[in-house]
């Protein structure tokens, strides 16, 4: 644990040091939910919760994306010697939770106040909004990773991720959707352990396969 916090400080202070990376987060998701207010104004519920999940979907990729791509090859190296490869890739994962929690409250704050608030208890979409953004998160993180090692960059990751995001957005979209538009939504319980297990996978995935990806 104490690894792990350690390299969480080390990318909180980068982050920190690098203002310009967090500002144009920022700027992003700011002009996404505004182009959005501006092409459709405030539309109706269906059309509303397909938009922000569309639109977290492509803000957690500009966010999330960048965890292990703008690590050198050199730095890389020098990690391996420091810690084990589960230790980083788990502070990488809670580290880009964190900082999509934020993002993600930041998102729905900016489509409430710009394209309105159909969401009929208000808490309980947060809840699956948080829910939806640290599963992203986790699962590019893991991408990212794979991505990285295999020195593909973006094009490899958009290419294993965005298969793989669908059914998880398809879950969230269906958890939501009984919320901001009142529909009557059999099996909720077992949508949401769904997509817990799935998050519980890329975990335990992540976690068993990139120290084989960093040997290499």
């Amino acid at each position: 644990m104490k690894q792990i916090a350690t390299l969480i400080k080390k990318d909180f202070m980068l982050e920190w040091r690098q203002k310009h990376t967090l500002y144009g987060i920022l700027l992003y998701v700011s002009c996404t939910a505004f182009l959005i207010y501006m092409m459709s104004g405030q539309p109706e519920s269906r059309v509303w919760n397909a938009l922000f999940w569309i639109a977290q979907l492509f803000i957690t990729v500009n966010s999330v994306a960048k965890s292990f791509l703008q690590e050198g090859e050199g730095r890389a190296r020098y990690y391996f010697t420091l810690v084990r490869p589960a230790h980083y890739l788990a502070a990488k994962m809670i580290y880009s939770a964190g900082l999509m929690l934020l993002v993600t409250l930041l998102s729905l704050g900016l489509f409430v106040l710009l394209l309105g608030n159909p969401a009929q208890d208000v808490s309980a979409f947060i809840l699956i909004a948080v829910t939806g953004g640290v599963s992203l998160s986790v699962l590019f993180t893991f991408l990212s990773a794979i991505a990285a090692q295999a020195r593909q960059n973006a094009a490899l990751m958009a290419i294993l991720g965005f298969p793989i995001a669908i059914p998880l957005l398809m879950i969230l979209s269906r958890l939501s959707l009984a919320i901001v538009a009142s529909v009557a939504q059999e099996g909720w319980g077992e949508l949401l352990l769904v997509l817990l297990g799935m998050d519980v996978l890329i975990v335990v995935l992540g976690l068993i396969l990139f120290p084989f990806l960093w040997k290499e």
